[in-house]
């Protein structure tokens, strides 16, 4: 409503009285505000920064997983490890002597698929330039003790045993006895390499035929199963250890539980085919912690050690 001043004399002030005439009539003009480009004030967070853990969900800084041997700090679940990795863990600094190193498999078969074995062989060595096969095995010290030490890595198609697998192994075991020091093998697989067929299959009982010349000079083994470790593998060297170790809820077993569900077509039981089921049964003589295998392997080996000395004495 518009306004008028009206002066009054008598009164000597200003007084103000609303007016009754309406104001007049404008064009009002509505201006769109032009879009604002620029970046965005959310930041991308780098590939390669985080990891989230699969069991508890929780988001853990990398380099704190690292330093922490890959286990998640809130639910201590193990993530996987590569074979250098552990083995970085384990032995004294500068004391892992590798062999073996340039042995890799080849496609003796000439398999073919959806694709063939030789393209995937390829595949996994461009994935990995580190790795050469599924396995890798050299001479180390763990404490005080010279050992013969096998690590395979789940990461080259699925840690499954082929012919070279089972050549590294069985040299490694050789070695061992002709050094007269232990054998640790570190076993994670999916079992036999069905792209080498019978070739692959030999592998199970040319590696525990080394392991019995091995025990018949009352040397040591120690198994140390990881997971997963499955079928052929777990038939064969992984399962025959003087004493056999496992990481926490490690899987284990020769056929998937869903395999062994839908041929028996029974419930399996609660916590079937883990680490600490086949504790509970007597496969399993210990439930080892990452953090802590260093440790407990030095007190076995000092354990075995001491004995042999005692026997020979």
């Amino acid at each position: 409503m518009q306004t008028k001043v009206i002066r009054k004399k008598s009164i000597g002030v200003d007084s103000v009285e609303p007016s009754l005439t309406p104001p007049p009539a404008t064009e009002t003009t509505f201006l769109l505000k032009p879009k604002i480009v620029g970046k965005s004030k959310k930041r991308d967070i780098p590939e390669g920064l985080w990891s989230k853990c699969p069991r508890c969900d929780s988001l853990i800084y990398d380099r704190e997983l690292d330093d922490n041997l890959k286990v998640c700090p809130k639910c201590q679940n193990h993530f996987v490890i590569s074979a250098r990795e552990r083995i970085h863990s384990l032995v004294e600094t500068c004391t892992f002597e590798e062999i073996d190193a340039t042995m890799e498999s080849v496609d003796i078969l000439k398999f073919t698929g959806v694709a063939s074995y030789e393209s995937k062989l390829a595949a996994y060595k461009k994935k990995s330039s580190l790795l050469k096969d599924a396995v890798v095995t050299g001479i180390g010290t763990i404490g005080t003790h010279r050992v013969a030490l096998g690590v395979m890595d789940f990461a080259f198609l699925g840690g499954s045993m082929g012919s070279v697998v089972g050549e590294k192994l069985t040299r490694l075991i050789e070695a061992g006895t002709d050094r007269g020091i232990p054998v640790i093998i570190f076993s994670t697989s999916g079992g036999a390499r069905m792209y080498e067929g019978m070739f692959s299959l030999m592998q199970m009982a040319k590696t525990c035929g080394a392991l019995g010349y091995h025990a018949k000079q009352r040397l040591p083994y120690i198994s140390v199963l990881i997971n997963p470790c499955y079928a052929g593998v777990m038939a064969s060297y992984a399962s025959v250890g003087d004493l056999i170790l496992a990481e926490p809820d490690a899987m284990i077993g020769f056929a998937g539980p869903r395999v062994i569900r839908d041929t028996t077509q029974a419930d399996l039981p609660e916590g079937f085919q883990t680490a600490e089921f086949l504790q509970q049964h007597g496969l399993i003589d210990a439930i080892v912690h990452r953090k802590d295998m260093r440790a407990r392997l030095i007190y076995y080996l000092d354990f075995f050690g001491a004995a042999r000395r005692k026997a020979s004495a």
